[in-house]
């Protein structure tokens, strides 16, 4: 059974996956409003994996004995002033989710629930993952640039990293899903 302690805490992180994919979506929504597909696809590929975080958290609350408890979302941002912006959100937003994360393996680790400890070293490597993903894709834009043919390019070349990111995901037997 589930200590209710890490079943709150989870249940509030479930809540920040949520609210992490209703951000990614709105920025979806945003960048194929300005005609920048591949970065759309990219965003829209990130809100996926940020719900199916939530969902695999809700999956363990439930299979531990515990009820995971679906909260609702306040409406994310919808406006932004640039490409640079939204991914100096999407770094931030998972940041804060890491740190999120850490915090629910300090709660696990003084509670010595192992189980639970075990199955957020995935969600700890992922974190990992999509922060050095963001900060890459941050250094990209430096190079390229905001301007004519350097927005163009830069959707371009997040519509690569796109595909490269589904297909890791599939070499790993879809364990970034």
């Amino acid at each position: 059974m589930i200590d209710p302690k890490v079943e709150k805490v989870l249940i509030e992180q479930m809540a920040k996956e949520s609210a992490s994919s209703a951000l990614y979506l709105s920025m979806h929504s945003w960048l194929e409003m300005k005609g920048l597909e591949g970065c759309a696809t990219f965003m829209f590929a990130q809100a996926e994996e940020e719900r199916t975080h939530m969902l695999k958290l809700m999956k363990y609350i439930n299979d531990s004995g515990g009820h995971a408890i679906i909260q609702g979302v306040k409406q994310p941002k919808a406006q932004f002033k640039n490409v640079k912006e939204i991914f100096e959100l999407v770094l931030e937003s998972e940041k804060d989710i890491s740190r999120s994360i850490h915090q629910l393996v300090d709660v696990c680790t003084k509670l010595k629930d192992y189980t639970t400890l075990h199955f957020l070293q995935w969600y700890v490597a992922e974190q990992h993952e999509e922060e050095k993903l963001a900060r890459t894709i941050l250094d990209k834009l430096e190079i390229i640039g905001l301007e004519g043919n350097g927005l163009y390019l830069f959707d371009k070349e997040i519509a690569g990293i796109q595909v490269q990111t589904e297909m890791k995901a599939q070499d790993a037997g879809g364990a970034g899903a």
